[in-house]
């Protein structure tokens, strides 16, 4: 099962499933990072995670429109902004 992951303000990506685990994992540390107010921490996950959607990923065309799977921010997210989308769950379930 692939997966569509959109980074606002960039576009959207195919990813093979076999990233949600990483992608997952990459997410719980980023919810202790902002529970922790770590603000390194969590902007290199941040980035972290962008890496593995656009090296994993194949980009789709900007033209084609398809319903994400998963939605990132945008690259300049501040750990305040973070303090309100990577809370509980944070962006994937589990």
């Amino acid at each position: 099962m692939n997966l569509i992951v959109r980074i606002l303000g960039e576009g959207q990506f195919n990813l093979p499933g076999s990233v949600i685990d990483d992608l997952n994992d990459i997410d719980n540390r980023m919810v202790e990072a902002v529970a922790t107010e770590d603000g390194a921490q969590f902007q290199s996950l941040l980035d972290e995670m962008f890496r593995l959607v656009r090296d994993r990923g194949e980009p789709l065309p900007l033209d084609q429109l398809v319903e994400s799977d998963l939605i990132l921010p945008e690259t300049d997210l501040t750990l305040d902004e973070a303090e309100h989308i990577f809370i509980g769950d944070g962006l994937l379930p589990g």
